[in-house]
């Protein structure tokens, strides 16, 4: 067989390698990779080594950025930061959205929410389940954005195993949720009557951001945990601007805006909202 170098054992990723990956998936990402990431990098990688018969890392890294090879470019920034979502993470989040934000009058204005991280879509489709159970009015839309093109096309079809509905309560999983059966037996359907309240499309939170409009409530869960204080503030400067005013802002409970100077104040741990209300 021509065309591919076949090899046995897996090609060691030296460490001026996993530098230069670290260095490159930084200024593109504003993710901060540490030194004990080293063996996910080499793990998560290989297969696409294999796939090109490629002995060293360093003959992959030199495809990225190359005409012709922009989604191989692409399919390695997600390979390296895609990470775990599931629905309901965090409830307590919701648990506010629906008793502090939602109990109040509908203003006769649209309500927004930007998840702003969306991964596969589960946290974009639990905000859904939560507005159209709760909200009082059904002028509300749902946007979702992530670095990864690929996983932004999960989340549109919005299918997933059944394991994955495990935290959504069973009046929800029942109302909104359809199951699988024959070939998609094992995996349940986010009900499209739900799915067109979301749209999905592809944003790099540390590059200029497509025109989003403002919204009444911005989720950044679990991201700025893989980057440094000044990501953090240049990122935080940025988002504020999306947050009308009055809105809310949800970081996750293991992260903090201790030390980035912005408009918005902590109202409970985790939970931010921006002047302007009443």
């Amino acid at each position: 067989m021509q065309g591919r170098t076949h090899y046995s054992g897996s090609p060691v990723l030296q460490k001026q390698e996993f530098n230069w990956i670290k260095d490159y998936l930084y200024k593109n990402t504003g993710i901060v990779l540490n030194d004990s990431k080293q063996a996910l990098v080499s793990g998560r990688l290989d297969k696409r080594l294999r796939h090109h018969g490629f002995t060293s890392y360093s003959e992959y890294f030199r495809l990225f950025d190359q005409p012709g090879f922009e989604k191989e470019t692409m399919m390695a920034i997600d390979l390296l930061t895609t990470n775990e979502t599931y629905f309901f993470r965090e409830h307590k989040h919701f648990d506010f959205i629906k008793s502090d934000i939602l109990s109040s009058p509908a203003s006769g204005q649209s309500f927004r929410v930007w998840s702003a991280a969306s991964s596969s879509g589960e946290e974009a489709y639990t905000l859904a389940m939560v507005l159209a159970e709760y909200a009082k009015t059904n002028q509300w839309d749902i946007m979702g954005t992530d670095i990864s093109n690929r996983i932004l096309e999960k989340a549109r079809h919005g299918l997933y195993p059944l394991q994955a509905a495990e935290k959504i309560p069973l009046p929800l999983l029942k109302k909104y949720c359809l199951k699988g059966s024959d070939e998609y037996e094992g995996f349940f359907l986010v009900d499209p009557v739900l799915r067109k309240r979301v749209k999905f499309i592809h944003a790099n939170l540390i590059d200029t951001l497509p025109d989003l409009g403002s919204f009444d409530v911005i989720f950044l869960r679990n991201v700025m945990i893989y980057f440094d204080m000044a990501t953090k503030q240049r990122l935080i400067e940025r988002m504020q601007h999306y947050l009308k005013p009055g809105g809310y802002f949800f970081i996750s409970h293991s992260e903090s805006l201790n030390g980035i100077k912005c408009d918005l104040k902590m109202i409970s741990p985790s939970i931010y909202r921006k002047p302007g209300y009443a």
